[in-house]
């Protein structure tokens, strides 16, 4: 009664070992026929069209076995192939190199030898690629060229007086303002237009003196004259008023203010019958001619301008014109908030229409350029750490390359460092050839080099990071 259990428990633990023997000899076979198919010799090429080892994974491992029975290692020509042995990986894990065979230390399998014209290159640091797939594929390249980057810098600014056209009526004297003709701030005011009327009798003592010198009779009295009529000058009067007392023969202890120049009488600090002091200033009159306008320029594209670049400004208030300028300064001071630098930009205004407060917006032209390398921004692959470029080589190989950029613009990036002049790069397709590049280990062997001598992996596996591929 108890073999009956006995007996059907051997039973099932024999059908599962069966079964256990089965699967795994159908998955055996299933990874080396999709092996061999994607790496023998007369298998179809990859989807990505790049070619893979000229040997299957069997053939690879046949080979090891033999190279182990041999005493061959990496560096050592195959008598077999007559091919130099380059070293020896695992394929599933291409990242690791070693210079010995032996079985792989990832997978249940041996390590598969690379010879050094296996189709990446002398150091395995490239990918083929057929003509007819590059042609399928749609693959553009383009030269790697020195040339000059035209960037579009723009920003935005108010507008304010230029202080450089500004001003000041004072009185020369102490005295009286006797009459007002301008009343308020603002208003504009014409080249010589009169601005107030003052009684100065300071100056009355002066010009009687220099009239009495010129009154009295006898010889020898022209220096006198002279003394008088310079210290009329050191009390502030004009050569105008100095002649209009000589032909007149009477005192002028009025005068007339006019202003200087033309524009906005931007401060009035004078009202009719109030006592003036002399030196104080009565009004402040700014041009309209030109103005300012402080601009916020970022930080990392102030160092394209240069004083004097012209600019091209246009307002939201005044649609459809448009006023030229010039870079007059950079101010020295970053606005810690925005990390822009402040710049001083003078705008033509003829007609005034640019006032004090008004929003601009302005473009800079002919910037500061140097030469430099320059490839199309969509041959870049950026990987987040580091920015790749696939540079095409002769018979159909293509290599990744390690590139640091500059300033971008118009489809233009700068490259500061990783190519030269007259190489070409690959500006469209490059995500494909670059996957093809990662699954064999390419980028991982490009940055990780073997441990000579050693018989265990060069060290853990490099995942690829270009193209966001695992």
């Amino acid at each position: 009664m108890t073999r009956k259990p006995v007996l059907i428990g051997l039973g099932a633990l024999a059908g599962a070992g069966l079964l256990a023997v089965a699967g795994y000899a159908l998955y055996a076979t299933g990874m080396n026929q999709g092996m061999a198919m994607g790496g023998g010799s007369g298998a179809a090429p990859a989807a990505s069209g790049a070619e893979t080892l000229p040997q299957s994974i069997a053939q690879g491992e046949a080979a090891t076995r033999r190279h182990i029975s041999s005493g061959l290692k990496a560096g050592e020509i195959d008598p077999v192939t007559g091919r130099k042995i380059l070293y020896y990986h695992d394929p599933m894990v291409p990242g690791n190199k070693f210079d010995k065979p032996a079985k792989s230390p990832f997978m249940d399998m041996m390590l598969v030898p690379v010879y050094a014209d296996s189709g990446n290159g002398a150091d395995g640091s490239q990918v083929s690629v057929s003509p007819r797939i590059q042609q399928n594929l749609g693959l553009r390249t383009a030269d790697v060229v020195m040339g000059k980057l035209s960037p579009q810098v723009s920003a935005v600014g108010s507008i304010a007086w230029n202080e450089r056209e500004q001003g000041l009526v004072q009185a020369r004297a102490t005295g009286f303002v006797e009459r007002l003709l301008v009343r308020a701030t603002l208003d504009r005011v014409a080249k010589g237009q009169p601005l107030a009327e003052l009684y100065l009798p300071d100056w009355t003592a002066a010009q009687e003196e220099f009239l009495a010198l010129r009154r009295m009779p006898g010889d020898g009295l022209a220096a006198l004259v002279d003394s008088a009529r310079q210290r009329m000058r050191q009390a502030g009067m004009d050569e105008a008023l100095i002649a209009r007392v000589a032909s007149t023969g009477q005192a002028q202890p009025r005068i007339t203010l006019v202003a200087p120049i033309g524009g906005v009488l931007t401060e009035l600090l004078a009202r009719e019958g109030m006592t003036v002091m002399a030196g104080s200033t009565l009004f402040r009159i700014n041009g309209t001619a030109s103005v300012w306008a402080h601009a916020e320029v970022p930080e990392s594209l102030a160092a394209l301008l240069r004083p004097g670049a012209s600019v091209q400004a246009s307002s939201p208030a005044l649609p459809g014109s448009r006023f030229s300028g010039r870079l007059q300064a950079l101010l020295p001071e970053v606005n810690a908030s925005t990390r822009t630098r402040k710049a001083r930009l003078e705008l033509a205004n003829p007609d005034g229409r640019l006032v004090p407060g008004m929003f601009v917006q302005m473009q800079f032209t002919d910037l500061l350029a140097e030469p430099a390398l320059l490839v199309p921004s969509e041959a870049l692959i950026q990987t987040g750490r580091r920015t790749v470029v696939l540079l095409a080589e002769a018979q159909g190989r293509f290599r990744p390359v390690d590139v640091e950029t500059g300033r971008e613009s118009a489809g233009q990036t700068e490259i500061r460092r990783g190519l030269q002049a007259g190489q070409r790069v690959v500006v469209s397709s490059q995500f494909l050839i670059d996957s093809e590049a990662s699954l064999q280990g390419i980028e991982a062997r490009l940055n990780a080099a073997p441990v000579e001598g050693s018989s265990g992996p060069a060290g853990p596996p490099m995942p690829a990071s270009a193209g966001g591929k695992p």
